[in-house]
């Protein structure tokens, strides 16, 4: 069997993320906890060359986020410092990656056959790549500790960040990527090995057997 090509994706390590008691600011896991298992994974795709591709969410200048040229909008100091000319850049203004931008012509170009995504949200832009790369034919890996959430709340209820980030990660795992700590993946790549991915069926029959009635 080839060896599996992956590319790194890092989505929307911005600094609006890490505002403290800013609308974005990431709760769940810790966001400077994340931010060291991002750059161990920058650091370990450089040293093995693997495609890199940096993502930068924006909008219009006087969004309240993410506003072009704004502190917010620029990307964590921690990736501007390990940022070289090779890296893919791609600024987006939809969730998934893929959405109005060149990402999937660029991996195509590249050969890549899975994406390990790391960044921000959980909630948010990993879903939507997620789900958008399972019909184009691209793995997917995410790593739990590498990605955060935010609390959510609106007309139909609220949700704290880590039952939320957790929930998505099981749902992630049942049928879109293969989730992994930054650890095991890096044990993965060193070793040329694929990480173990869910399906559906099988997550179905486990949550079946986990919530039947105790007779």
């Amino acid at each position: 069997m080839a060896e599996l090509r992956r590319a790194l994706v890092i989505i929307d390590v911005q600094n609006d993320y890490f505002a403290e008691g800013g609308p974005l600011e990431i709760q769940y896991p810790d966001r400077f906890e994340s931010l060291a298992n991002i750059t161990r994974a920058i650091d370990l795709a450089t040293e093995q060359g693997m495609p890199i591709a940096v993502v930068q969410h924006e909008y219009p200048a006087g969004a309240p986020v993410f506003a072009e040229g704004s502190e917010g909008w620029e990307l964590h100091p921690e990736i501007c410092s390990r940022r070289t000319d090779s890296w893919k850049h791609i600024v987006k203004s939809y969730a998934s990656v893929f959405a109005g931008t060149d990402f999937e012509a660029w991996l195509r170009e590249n050969q890549v056959d899975a994406i390990t995504m790391v960044g921000y949200m959980t909630n948010n832009c990993d879903l939507a790549t997620a789900a958008t790369a399972e019909p184009l034919g691209f793995g997917v890996e995410l790593l739990s500790d590498a990605s955060g959430a935010i609390h959510l709340a609106n007309e139909l209820g609220r949700v704290d960040a880590q039952q939320l980030h957790e929930t998505l990660l099981v749902l992630l795992q049942s049928n879109f990527a293969a989730v992994a700590t930054t650890n095991d993946w890096e044990r993965a790549v060193q070793a040329g090995s694929t990480l173990p991915k869910g399906d559906l069926g099988s997550s179905a029959m486990q949550g079946r057997a986990a919530f039947a009635p105790v007779a």
